[in-house]
């Protein structure tokens, strides 16, 4: 295990208003921490950590900023008059229940404050942690609209080794989903991201989508991997050392940020016909974990 350092800080605001045209359903995040331990080599967040004078390799994964005064400032967020009870995503720039959620608490003491003001939320992660606030969520879908995410990419475990190493495996997390649905808390799975010649063929697509049917998700998400500053730095080394022929490819593919616009159609029109043959097709719109524009959403 990695050693990590701890910075903890006390935050002006917990609330991040989220502009993202695309995601008009997304208006507002929070994130109890920056950097995520998950170390996931895709992640599109890891250009925030910039901002912090960080790198964005190895001190995303193991440098960790901790908002102590979360909590307290969301509940007086929460609490002003002009605040109309609008959705929040959290987890949008780290995993909530990293690691670091085990020492600290602060996403659980941020879903007890969204509880008490009955205010709907939805969580983004790739750990079975969340099941260890499975009371805590039963009582806020009692007040509020709440929905847990799950993201997995894939169930091949060579390919979810190398690409998120210090996460849960696929199962344990399905596994997470599963006991959270039978308690009546809404799930979903996000297909994300999908990864070029990695995990967008049809028969992982489809691996993924019938899992999430049979471990209880209401709807899959999907998005393709997107390559920003911070990340592309990162990822091209770690396809070089880990998958050298898949190089050339990406080089083509991705000399901005976004894959081609006419891959993208295509592998998103896979899985919505995946989506349509499992019963997977969300019944409202819901948020994505990536997206450039999230990069403020810190």
């Amino acid at each position: 295990m990695p050693q990590v350092t701890f910075e903890e800080i006390e935050c002006k605001s917990a609330l991040n208003r989220v502009r993202v045209p695309s995601m008009p359903s997304m208006r507002w995040s929070l994130n109890p921490y920056r950097g995520c331990q998950h170390a996931c080599v895709y992640c599109f967040a890891r250009g925030n950590h910039e901002f912090l004078g960080y790198n964005t390799g190895k001190d995303f994964d193991q440098r960790i900023v901790v908002k102590t005064n979360l909590a307290s400032v969301l509940r007086r967020e929460l609490s002003r008059p002009r605040w109309r009870r609008e959705s929040v995503t959290i987890g949008t720039a780290c995993d909530p229940y990293q690691q670091a959620e085990l020492k600290y608490g602060l996403t659980r003491a941020s879903l007890q404050a969204f509880r008490d003001h009955a205010n709907p939320c939805s969580i983004i992660t790739k750990s079975p942690n969340v099941t260890r606030d499975l009371s805590l969520l039963q009582e806020l879908s009692g007040v509020a609209e709440c929905t847990v995410l799950f993201s997995i990419a894939t169930l091949r475990e060579e390919v979810w080794q190398h690409i998120e190493p210090e996460t849960a495996r696929p199962v344990q997390r399905l596994e997470a989903m599963a006991k959270l649905s039978e308690a009546g808390v809404r799930c979903g799975v996000m297909l994300a991201p999908i990864i070029p010649s990695l995990t967008d063929d049809r028969e992982n697509l489809e691996s993924v989508m019938k899992a999430a049917r049979d471990y209880g998700a209401s709807f899959v998400g999907d998005n393709v991997l997107y390559l920003q500053r911070g990340t592309k730095e990162w990822f091209m080394p770690f396809l070089r050392e880990t998958y050298p022929h898949l190089l050339p490819r990406y080089e083509r593919m991705y000399r901005g940020a976004y894959a081609p616009k006419r891959y993208s159609e295509e592998v998103h029109e896979t899985v919505q016909e995946l989506r349509e043959r499992w019963g997977m097709t969300p019944d409202r719109q819901e948020p994505k974990p990536a997206a450039g524009q999230l990069q403020l959403a810190v």
